[in-house]
């Protein structure tokens, strides 16, 4: 019997039969996660249509077309150069006979814990004929030019974004048999050509899923860009924002969201196309690449990328504090710890409301096979799939159309955060409440426990570390977010990275070294949840 099948019987012997209550409730939920997630997201089809005939042209200017041929341009190099540093990446921690492969797979995992625009401010800090490593370079003649633009921006996210298609990768070649590559070599297939009909095809699915990722990432990223002077869709609305243009920045919204949706559909096309695929029946573990006296020039790779994505932007960091002079110690602005907690106490917010509207979504679609459920677990993700710069220019509109008392306000901001982040949550509780094995909870149901008590007996212990992982992501993936904390925020409300991004914009790079050492200790915990689920997987 299948685990859903398995699910279904529980429910229905919980419930009773056809547990109709509980699905009306559960109807109730979707239909509530339908209305919240599609009717800001609908606002901005209502300020667009307030352009009227208008909204053609400016679809069709020459500006709007010059900035989606960037950011299309921006997400096509990131996605692929993400690719060709992640996937040789995890083929050298997975199958690789290079010393100190669990070492190396922390280290090069570990820039995903770096938000992107943190890097970008480092690399524009260290860069430039005035900048560090130019300083340092100079009795050998060498000036560092400054690193800006697309070129710029396309490096620095790719730095901090590979490890989604390293991660995923990693997973696909740990689930792999070893024996079909085995067959295929005793075949008289060499190494490349093993991997190019056995192996390409049983990890490209997992290639695709963290490509998306990235697609996402350089898509919807707002701080990257802004910093490097690169005018993408995310700036460009931004700043028809800011210029009181909202049916402009609607309308750009919209644009962004069908970019988004062809992102989406192609990663979907892609992952489902299967037809390379095995029934694996054999050993799990891919097969192990002997590189003799290359495993050593084979570290060159993974030594670069930790150099210039974790060392460098750690020592400008340590720069920052201890630097002095001009440009880094500025009286008119200072950095106040409340900024800290300001950030905890909204994160903190967003991860108990996550879980509680996460929690009953993982139950049912774990333990219930139905278009029902199905849709119910499926409707979140159009949230984590918008960018935040679109949510946040929605919930602006709808809040001063509909609910002028919700303009500027922590519930208006932590609401933002559950529709971007809650998809987190549901995942992780949605694994643990499929391993819970339901004959336990059939024991208790018949020892006279009622369904609540059989649920807080048996199924909540057990679910604990999927509940504690998902509100931990929510938490601190609620701390790094830049455009929805811009837009949303109460007025005199600062944040740890909108502290950040007013001492950019002011080019106070010292004052900025506290909150990024800070961000960066904080998401690196992000990493060791993302970790230890590997181990425990």
């Amino acid at each position: 019997m299948s685990g859903s099948e398995r699910g279904g019987t529980r429910i229905e012997r919980l419930t009773g039969r056809g547990g109709g209550l509980v699905d009306s409730g559960y109807a109730a939920l979707a239909m509530g996660l339908v209305v919240a997630l599609l009717v800001p997201l609908g606002w901005l089809l209502v300020d667009a249509a307030g352009l009227g005939w208008r909204a053609l042209e400016l679809t069709l200017d020459s500006k709007t077309l010059a900035v989606l041929g960037r950011s299309v341009a921006l997400v096509t190099v990131v996605t692929g150069a993400s690719v060709l540093v992640g996937v040789p990446l995890a083929l050298l921690t997975v199958q690789a006979s290079i010393p100190f492969r669990r070492f190396w797979t922390v280290l090069v995992a570990l820039p995903l814990a770096v938000p992107s625009y943190l890097g970008a401010f480092a690399a524009i800090s260290a860069s430039g004929p005035s900048g560090p490593l130019s300083e340092a370079l100079a009795p050998l003649g060498v000036t560092v030019p400054a690193v800006e633009g697309f070129a710029g921006a396309a490096a620095v996210l790719t730095l901090y974004t590979y490890p989604y298609v390293f991660l995923t990768t990693r997973a696909s070649l740990l689930s792999l048999d070893a024996s079909l590559v085995e067959a295929a070599r005793t075949l008289n297939c060499g190494r490349l050509e093993a991997f190019r009909r056995v192996t390409l095809p049983q990890i490209l699915p997992g290639v695709a899923a963290g490509a998306l990722l990235v697609a996402l990432y350089a898509l919807a990223d707002f701080g990257t860009p802004n910093f490097m002077n690169l005018e993408v869709f995310t700036q460009f609305i931004y700043s028809r924002h800011n210029a009181h243009m909202g049916g402009y920045a609607a309308l750009l919204s919209l644009q962004l969201l069908a970019v988004t949706g062809v992102i989406l559909a192609a990663e979907s096309w892609i992952g489902a196309d299967d037809s390379g695929a095995y029934a694996s029946r054999g050993n799990r573990g891919a097969a192990e690449l002997d590189l003799g006296p290359w495993r050593y020039p084979a570290m060159v790779l993974p030594i670069l990328v930790a150099v210039f994505a974790l060392v460098l932007p750690i020592g400008i960091f340590a720069l920052w504090l201890v630097r002095g002079g001009p440009g880094y110690e500025f009286a008119q602005l200072s950095f106040s710890w409340s900024y800290g907690w300001n950030s905890v106490y909204v994160s903190l917010l967003a991860a108990g409301a996550s879980v509680l509207v996460a929690l009953p979504i993982a139950l049912r679609s774990a333990t219930v096979d139905s278009r029902l459920s199905s849709l119910t677990a499926r409707v979140p993700y159009v949230g984590y799939a918008t960018p935040g710069i679109v949510l946040a220019i929605a919930l602006v509109s709808f809040s001063l159309d509909a609910v002028p008392a919700l303009y500027k306000t922590i519930p208006l901001l932590v609401f933002a955060y559950v529709v971007r982040f809650m998809p987190q949550a549901v995942g992780s509780i949605r694994t643990s409440t499929m391993q819970v094995d339901g004959r336990l909870i059939e024991a208790a149901r018949t020892l006279g426990r009622s369904r609540t008590e059989a649920f807080r007996a048996v199924t909540l212990p057990l679910i604990v570390p999927g509940i504690v992982t998902g509100a931990a992501l929510v938490f601190l993936t609620s701390m790094k977010e830049l455009p929805a904390t811009l837009l949303l925020r109460p007025l005199g409300f600062d944040t740890l990275v909108t502290f950040i991004w007013r001492a950019e914009e002011a080019g106070m790079y010292g004052q900025a070294a506290i909150p990024a050492f800070v961000l960066v200790l904080v998401s690196a915990l992000s990493m060791a949840v993302l970790l230890a689920q590997e181990d425990n997987g």
